[in-house]
């Protein structure tokens, strides 16, 4: 197994002072669009680590799947894109758009056993569906950071499609948790006024 990094040092210091390296060893502050943006793609990777303790196996993988996408798509935001990365010796972890083919694959084969909805959907119903719907939302202010760092920044645009895709991914799979759909919680406009 080929390994990125190797930590034997949890703490360095370096990061005491408001600033941290990003993946091109350029220092930013904590605050920077740039690491709002990866940070919450954190964020919802440990979101979904939360999710997969009420998932079954076959969305477990699917979830895991999804968790070392969110890595590579850390990786990706953590490293600014250059102009000449195709020629550099170790050019950046990217994701591509083969991961986000492979997320609307599932979106079409979850949904096909979906009835169509005829209200909005309230995050709810099953644990596994709260979780997922959970990781929409983060997953969301992720896709928000993304495009804010994207109109100041050059970004890799299969990155910001991933996100946008992933959302559905989680809306849609939350969908099936609740039984297909059968157990949505759904919404009734001004039910309690």
């Amino acid at each position: 197994m080929n390994s990125m990094v190797v930590l034997n040092k949890i703490y360095t210091r370096g990061g005491d002072g408001g600033t941290t390296a990003l993946g091109d060893g350029e220092r930013v502050y904590k605050n920077s669009a740039r690491v709002e943006a990866y940070g919450t793609v954190d964020e919802t990777n440990a979101a979904v680590g939360l999710a997969r303790l009420h998932a079954d196996s076959s969305m477990d993988g699917r979830l895991a799947a999804i968790q070392n996408d969110l890595f590579d798509l850390g990786a990706d935001l953590c490293r600014p894109v250059r102009e000449d990365e195709c020629e550099m010796e170790h050019p950046p972890l990217r994701v591509i758009e083969s991961q986000v083919l492979r997320l609307e694959s599932e979106i079409d084969d979850f949904n096909a056993a979906l009835r169509p909805l005829r209200s909005f959907v309230l995050p709810g119903g099953s644990a596994l569906a709260a979780g997922l719907h959970q990781c929409r939302t983060v997953c969301r202010r992720a896709e928000r950071l993304t495009v804010a760092l994207a109109s100041s920044e050059k970004i890799n645009d299969s990155a910001l499609i991933y996100l946008n895709r992933l959302s559905d991914w989680f809306f849609v799979a939350a969908r099936c948790a609740n039984d297909n759909g059968a157990s949505d919680v759904l919404w009734k406009p001004g039910a309690n006024r």
